[in-house]
């Protein structure tokens, strides 16, 4: 069936289209050459929408920031925490190590993730996105965390002797790395309200990873301040190893959510409750359809996706009525889920009593 979107004339079909015979249970399919190549130049278009190009580059601009502000941070932590052997500092060089790392992985997201589909991924290339952010949680847990813990640990165990000399240079450091990554911080909140604000100014993983390491490090740099300033005052050095203990806590929950985020959208992560409950509605209120058996949603990537309904007509449509109608249920979901990219309308005479035991029908986990 053709997929029309926002703004876009409803083709009219060739005398040679037709709405193939189908059994219950089995999806209405549409044939005609004019259709299906409009369909197609549609997919193509939606795919490289300006407006996705322009959030992109923003995104990229806020990435390439706190990853310049990171390298410059890490080196300037490092050459410090060396010079006062402090297990504080050295833990928060290894956290904008990470960061640094983690700030590649998503430029590389941001750029793979655009690839128009092909053959091999006819559904396009937009989960490219959730995986680099997943490997961006894992650098954050691997090499930030687990190595603050290394040095906290160290730290109390070795009962590490008092360097003071070179702490006044290591707080400046600390200083300078607070301005540096608060600086970031508030550059990443700016495009997430001029994207909506909330969890919609969230939605991109390459944003929503850059807001969560400098939220993190401000608070991870304050931390190791704390903990600096107590070794000196005290004297006693489990003040600062107790710093990179919560350091490597903040880092290890931090990755955790990140995570469970782009795992749950690798594996398939359905729209949000509010997108399908218009679908739903939009579907009910069609006079031709009779009930909505399952509705089924899928993030295909950051602003793609795939929606499959099962539905069940009224008695006494013909063929070309069933078309006329998919054409426009079709037009209608894009048109109030703008991210809508593939649509799928499953007509079946199935007992809805059937189809209601389905997750998806009942709104339960793993459905829309």
């Amino acid at each position: 069936m053709p997929c029309a979107f926002p703004g876009e004339r409803v083709p009219r079909f060739t005398p040679t289209a037709r709405c193939e015979p189908h059994r219950p249970g089995q999806s209405a399919e549409v044939t005609g050459t004019s259709s299906n190549q409009k369909a197609d130049r549609t997919s193509d278009q939606k795919a490289d929408r300006p407006s996705d190009q322009k959030a992109d580059r923003k995104t990229r601009v806020t990435v390439l920031v706190a990853l310049a502000a990171n390298l410059v941070i890490a080196l300037a932590k490092a050459v410090g925490g060396l010079l006062a052997a402090s297990p504080a500092l050295l833990s928060e060089a290894a956290h904008s190590v990470a960061d640094s790392m983690n700030e590649v992985f998503l430029l590389a997201a941001l750029r793979r993730s655009r690839r128009p589909a092909d053959r091999r991924h006819p559904f396009g290339y937009g989960k490219e996105r959730f995986f680099w952010s997943l490997l961006a949680a894992v650098g954050i847990f691997v090499m930030g965390g687990c190595f603050s813990f290394f040095q906290g640990v160290e730290a109390l165990r070795n009962g590490a002797e008092e360097k003071f000399s070179g702490y006044v240079a290591g707080l400046v450091v600390l200083g300078v790395a607070l301005l540096a990554e608060g600086g970031s911080l508030v550059r990443a909140l700016y495009q997430v309200r001029r994207q909506g604000g909330g969890m919609d100014g969230l939605r991109d993983p390459a944003l929503r990873t850059v807001v969560a390491e400098d939220g993190t490090a401000v608070l991870g740099v304050t931390l190791a301040i704390v903990g600096m300033a107590l070794h000196m005052v005290t004297g006693q050095v489990v003040w600062e190893a107790s710093s990179s203990l919560a350091i490597g806590a903040l880092l290890v929950y931090v990755a955790y959510r990140l995570g469970r985020e782009a795992r749950d959208q690798l594996i398939g992560e359905a729209a949000d409750v509010e997108s399908s409950d218009r679908i739903r509605a939009l579907l009910a209120a069609q006079p031709e359809i009779d009930s909505v058996e399952a509705l089924f949603t899928m993030k295909m990537g950051l602003d793609s996706l795939l929606v499959a309904a099962r539905i069940d007509l009224v008695p006494g449509l013909d063929s070309e009525r069933v078309e006329e109608v998919a054409v426009r249920i079709k037009r209608s979901i894009a048109s109030i889920v703008a991210e809508t990219g593939q649509i799928f309308l499953d007509v079946t005479d199935r007992p809805a009593a059937e189809a209601a035991e389905s997750p998806a029908a009942t709104g339960e986990r793993g459905g829309a």
